[in-house]
């Protein structure tokens, strides 16, 4: 029988391997020379036992990242066999959506998503779309209110003249109308009729008021009243579409898939766990509603970009040779914001096209809490066994029907926030509780109960989103994902003590890149600091630029940089975005990552708990339009900034410093012995030049603020003090 998917191991591994074991030979070197030339007491020999530190981390971070660098594997679908052998016997998909705040992310860009979610090419009847409101908002249910009357409109239109992508917002900020076999005037009704939808959307989330003549249009409104707050409501469910009614079809006579809204009940005295909460009442929710045997979840802001994703991810699940012991597909996240050349280094390229389908090769890729689709048993606990089948008949049986209401009762019972009390709920069932990255730990133990996963990363992508479009929302990302990384890194759930012997030592260390982007930060600060401060005071810390052992120093920094650009050229990135990116590590490390490790060590010793902070999807004109310039944005007088600043204030004046004592002979400082650290200071000082422009040429609002300045001055002078011994 001919298989449903098949799978390609990627080209290139005999120039990857010459590249890793030219790097592995330069950093033994590098190592070796270190470790045999430590000078004598009193003549920077402190600063030299650091950098041997740092680059010994710096080397064991680079052999976990090969880990998924050498057998990457590329997995194709065929959903013609798949439907030619299912037919109708396709099973039913449950869809959950996840939201928190209607000002963080608007209302009107969540009901678009919610829209080309239940227009995919699949048997409308077989889908169930959830919005889980973690803001309990009546202006989010008012939105998805609309969407459900909008979507008897948009669901016969997107199929009639199959379009893509099927979000309203995204096709008409794309479409001109002419592309389409719709005619203009047709095209121009729908595109009415939703800018009709959004602007009474957004004029009711601005007032924050609903009429009194709407809320009499359902019932659902009046689960509201004044007392209620995000922090402080009963459990909500309402179906708003029920397949399973005779009148739940769209304007050409088919059904409409499912729709419900559901905001858990939330108590002050009672923790709620964040998103991982909401995905395990969804898990409880739909279980009395639809109870498919799939699920898929996306964040509100990923948009589905192919009709056909459902059927790409059912190839796997129904294949017959290894179907069975797929737990997870998993869909790269990917972003339509993004700038030519990737100004904050959102682009995750590299990460999506290659480590992903590393992963694959060694086990699964991680599931990265979107574009996801999990068998439920899985999420329920269930672990593997090789004689393992599912019933998939059980996801398009009919269930004994109940009238809504009742139904709705009895799901809001299991959306009531004392449910879980003396339960398995967050640790054996459903997401696991207790960390910001609750989807990697959980998918860590599915991985570790027997199941494999695999990455689908098809040439249109399945998802797309709206990344951040500022620095900060970049470095509050990136502290949520490094913190919460680090935070499973030092747990119980260490990849290499949690998957000891269930999961291979390659999986454990692809793992591992991401649970090490914390801690990576001390080392490349260390590298920031010291080598500028040696150089301004004389210190040298590399061997001198006529000495042999210059070589390995120079190869394993032009080797990796070299295939790095390469690697990041292939997956589509320009040559000034790799750029960029290499900047916003650099940046990422000194911020986000420091900030990751230090809140991670104030949780462990109890100083602090977990929260956990919404990205914004807002932004201001004057922000957006510099982010389509690509000049960064900064204006604020955050800590972070200060950091930035300071590094770049320093390694600026070292090197002006350095120059000058250079051509002057003072300190004994001569060309042929400080060359290598003239080089590095002189590529962190170009690498910083935005930050030198926002903070003495700029004079928008975006620029660096005079106090951020002034303080990164008064550190810089501070960091003479510091004893290079």
């Amino acid at each position: 029988m001919e298989r449903l998917f098949a799978t390609e191991i990627i080209g290139g591994r005999a120039l990857y391997k010459l590249h890793a074991v030219t790097v592995a030979v330069g950093i033994c070197l590098v190592l070796y020379y270190r470790a045999t030339r430590v000078p004598e007491q009193g003549q920077g020999r402190a600063a030299w036992l650091g950098m041997l530190a740092a680059e010994l981390c710096y080397a064991a971070y680079w052999v976990v990242t090969q880990s998924v660098r050498w057998c990457p594997v590329r997995r194709i679908p065929f959903r013609d066999r798949l439907a030619a052998r299912y037919g109708e016997r396709l099973p039913c998909v449950d869809i959950f959506v996840c939201t928190a705040d209607p000002h963080s992310e608007p209302p009107s860009l969540v009901i678009s998503t919610v829209l080309s979610l239940m227009a995919y090419n699949y048997p409308t009847e077989k889908i169930s779309v959830y919005l889980s409101d973690d803001g309990g908002s009546i202006l989010t249910f008012y939105a998805l209110w609309e969407a459900s009357l909008f979507a008897k409109h948009w669901l016969p239109f997107c199929k009639r003249y199959n379009i893509e992508p099927r979000s309203p917002a995204a096709y008409f900020s794309e479409s001109d109308g002419h592309q389409d076999l719709c005619t203009t005037k047709e095209w121009s009704l729908i595109k009415d009729m939703y800018e009709e939808m959004t602007e009474r959307i957004d004029t009711v989330v601005e007032s924050g008021k609903i009429a009194e003549e709407i809320k009499e249009k359902h019932k659902g409104f009046g689960e509201w009243s004044p007392e209620i707050t995000s922090k402080n409501h009963q459990p909500i469910v309402q179906i708003l579409v029920n397949s399973k009614d005779g009148n739940a079809v769209d304007n050409d006579g088919n059904v409409l898939p499912t729709l419900v809204y559901m905001a858990r009940e939330k108590r002050p005295q009672h923790h709620h766990n964040f998103k991982a909460g909401a995905m395990n009442a969804l898990i409880r929710v739909s279980s009395v509603i639809s109870n498919s045997p799939i699920i898929m979840n996306v964040d509100c802001d990923m948009y589905s970009n192919s009709s056909d994703t459902i059927t790409d991810a059912l190839c796997f699940f129904l294949d017959e040779e290894m179907g069975h012991k797929i737990g997870f597909v998993q869909y790269p996240q990917n972003y339509n914001n993004m700038t030519k050349n990737n100004i904050y280094g959102n682009s995750l390229q590299v990460i999506n096209k290659v480590e992903l389908n590393g992963l694959d090769s060694v086990g699964g890729p991680l599931y990265i809490g979107t574009g996801c689709f999990h068998r439920r048993e899985i999420l329920c606990g269930r672990k593997f066994t090789e004689d393992y089948r599912e019933d998939w008949n059980g996801g398009i049986k009919d269930k004994m029907q109940a009238h809504a209401d009742e139904i709705e009762e009895k799901a809001k019972s299991l959306a009531a926030c004392t449910y879980e009390h003396d339960t398995q709920w967050g640790d054996e069932i459903g997401l696991k509780y207790g960390c910001p990255v609750e989807d990697v730990i959980t998918g860590l133990a599915i991985h570790c109960r027997g199941w494999g996963s695999v990455c689908n990363n098809p040439t249109r992508p399945a998802f797309v989103g709206v990344g951040p479009t500022t620095l900060a929302q970049t470095l509050l990302q990136h502290k949520r994902w490094s913190e919460g990384n680090f935070s499973i890194f030092l747990s119980k759930y260490c990849p290499f003590l949690f998957g000891h012997g269930k999961i291979t030592l390659q999986h454990q260390m692809g793992y591992c890149i991401y649970g090490l982007w914390a801690p990576n930060s001390l080392p490349t600060l260390y590298y920031l600091i010291i080598p500028p401060l040696a150089l301004f005071k004389g210190t040298p810390l590399f061997p001198e630029i006529t000495s042999p052992w210059i070589i390995p120093f120079i190869s394993v920094f032009c080797v990796k940089n070299l295939y790095s650009l390469c690697e990041s050229l292939l997956c589509g990135d320009t040559l000034k975005g790799w750029w960029n990116g290499q900047r916003m590590w650099m940046v990422k490390r000194i911020t986000s990552y420091l900030y990751g490790v230090i809140d991670t060590v104030r949780k462990l010793i109890g100083l602090s708990k977990m929260s956990f902070a919404v990205s914004s999807k807002v932004s201001d004109e004057d922000e957006s339009k510099r982010y389509e310039q690509e000049i960064m944005e900064f204006g604020s007088s955050d800590p972070e900034y200060v950091i930035i600043a300071t590094i770049a204030l320093l390694n600026l004046v070292c090197l002006a410093g350095g120059l000058s004592q250079m051509m002057t002979g003072e300190r004994g400082i001569r060309f042929n012995v400080f060359c290598p650290q003239l080089i590095l200071c002189g590529m962190l000082v170009i690498t910083s030049v935005p930050f030198y422009e926002a903070m003495f040429l700029r004079k928008d609002k975006g620029r660096i603020p005079f106090s951020v300045t002034l303080a990164s001055i008064g550190f810089v002078m501070l960091t003479f003090l510091v004893p290079i011994v």
